[in-house]
């Protein structure tokens, strides 16, 4: 395969992962050892499952059929891993949590 057939294959694996993270990956625990991502991709790809995972719960407290799965709880304790701990200073109003975005934590 050239080069140039590998980037539209690369960009098409990391938009999937980030559409539906779950399908990709299986669990979160499995995100920061795959070898195909960047430690900048694998933090995005766990911050959009923690978005999932918080929207789900969301629809739990408000009532909608499912059951709990402590899922967001996993996606927090790997995402921390990768990009550090919760900004508890700057935690937003909403339920989407305070981990900080900045480019260059990323890129540590």
């Amino acid at each position: 395969m050239t080069s140039s057939e590998e980037k539209p294959e690369r960009e098409d694996r990391m938009k999937a992962a980030l559409l539906d993270p779950a399908a990709v990956f299986g669990q979160p625990e499995n995100v920061p050892g795959h070898p195909d991502y960047s430690k900048a991709e694998k933090i995005a790809i766990l911050r959009q499952w923690e978005y999932d995972a918080t929207e789900e719960d969301v629809a739990l407290e408000e009532g909608m059929p499912g059951d709990e799965t402590g899922m967001l709880r996993r996606v927090l304790i790997v995402l921390g891993e990768l990009a550090g701990p919760l900004d508890m200073e700057r935690v937003s109003p909403n339920k989407q949590h305070g981990l900080r975005s900045s480019k260059s934590d990323d890129a540590k």
